[in-house]
């Protein structure tokens, strides 16, 4: 697998992107998607992405130091699209937490739908490091900002925000055990729901649960 970065590149800021930087990236992000689509995380070489998007090897490396950070990006690329569907039909149950285990549901249900995907963008989140952060950053509150949609909470505790973190890890966590076959759907939903009831415990005032 190719997770070599090279060293000499400096990495545009995304939100510092021209509206042709914006293009180039977001053509890259395809090509990973595509290519991890097909086969999982080792179907995606650098080589083989920047090919796909028709920018120089350098220039993928610029955007992107590994293949990691590159899937990881693409993660919060999905979310970040799941998260608009979401936002033009949101969830319909009578509580926050009914609507966040249902808004999670869906989310998986999608990733559910092509499992190589899943599979590379999971596994580059768990070999992930501290050079990551930034990406794994975003993941975090794309996700954090679809469950906070779902409470209807523009403006979460720090008990809401807590629990937030725990439904957070249940859904990777659930994630994982799906895709190693260790879990079935019926369970990630059961795990999903358990965890979205700490909702309806978390203190108003702040205090957390």
């Amino acid at each position: 697998m190719d997770t070599t970065a090279d060293p000499g590149a400096a990495r545009p800021a995304s939100s510092a992107l021209t509206e042709r930087q914006e293009a180039r990236r977001r053509r890259i992000l395809q090509a990973s998607a595509r290519l991890a689509g097909r086969g999982g995380f080792d179907a995606v070489q650098m080589r083989e992405v920047a090919e796909c998007s028709q920018v120089a090897l350098g220039t993928l490396y610029r955007y992107f130091p590994s293949k990691v950070h590159l899937l990881v990006a693409t993660m919060q690329d999905q979310l970040e699209h799941l998260h608009a569907t979401l936002r033009r039909r949101p969830p319909a149950g009578d509580t926050a937490s009914a609507r966040v285990a249902e808004t999670l549901m869906r989310a998986f249900r999608a990733l559910q739908r092509e499992p190589h995907l899943a599979d590379a963008m999971v596994r580059a989140l768990t070999f992930a490091d501290r050079s990551v952060s930034p990406e794994v950053d975003q993941v975090s509150r794309q996700t954090t900002a679809i469950i906070l949609d779902a409470m209807g909470t523009p403006d979460p505790t720090p008990g809401q925000l807590a629990a937030v973190r725990v439904i957070e890890h249940t859904w990777h966590s659930a994630l994982i055990t799906w895709l190693s076959g260790r879990a079935s759907i019926a369970q990630v939903r059961t795990d999903i729901e358990t965890a979205c009831r700490l909702i309806g415990h978390t203190d108003p005032g702040g205090t957390g649960p």
